[in-house]
């Protein structure tokens, strides 16, 4: 396995083409997919032919350095994280992120690979602020940002395509660090 990044516990690679079952795997809890679709699978067919070659063209298009990460611990497929600039935004302005297996969640895994994403960011790919969103009603997201030194910066408007998920009444929040502040408590 050819490591992007690698932590005491996890490693950071790339997709590939044969990647699309761990995917669907993925988006098929609904437990996993309760604040992004209130609960609904990702289709099959919608993650072989539109995100899964939208996750391996974003390496071409950040020359491998930012996109959609696979995780593993232990050799076992976890989740992912991202790492990666708005569509048409700037290149120093990335959003950091990360979607677990059920059996990943509460040990630590996303605040690990999410710190050692920060790290990169600010050390090796030019980044000066990274963003996170989530859903206010999302408490275990909000603290892993808060353990990564993130503030709250602002409230979010739910998206017409997410009004069926829990909480959508109350919105959505983002937090975000620079460079300067990650800086002082790296």
């Amino acid at each position: 396995m050819t490591a992007y990044l690698s932590t005491d516990r996890l490693t950071l690679r790339h997709f590939t083409p044969d990647d699309a079952d761990l995917l669907i795997e993925l988006d098929g809890d609904p437990a996993v997919m309760r604040y992004l679709s209130g609960g609904e699978p990702t289709p099959p067919e919608v993650i072989r032919d539109r995100h899964l070659p939208g996750i391996l063209a974003g390496y071409d298009r950040w020359d491998g350095k930012l996109g959609l990460f696979a995780a593993f611990a232990d050799g076992a497929f976890i989740g992912w994280f991202i790492l990666r600039p708005e569509r048409d935004g700037p290149l120093d302005e990335v959003e950091l992120g990360y979607r677990l297996r059920r059996e990943a969640w509460g040990r630590g895994y996303a605040t690990e690979g999410s710190r050692a994403l920060l790290h990169k960011a600010f050390t090796e790919l030019g980044v000066h602020r990274v963003w996170a969103d989530t859903m206010l009603v999302n408490k275990g997201s909000q603290n892993v940002m808060k353990k990564l030194g993130m503030t709250l910066t602002t409230t979010l408007e739910t998206p017409p395509d997410m009004q069926k998920v829990e909480g959508a009444d109350q919105g959505g929040v983002r937090y975000e660090i620079t460079e300067d502040q990650w800086s002082r408590n790296p």
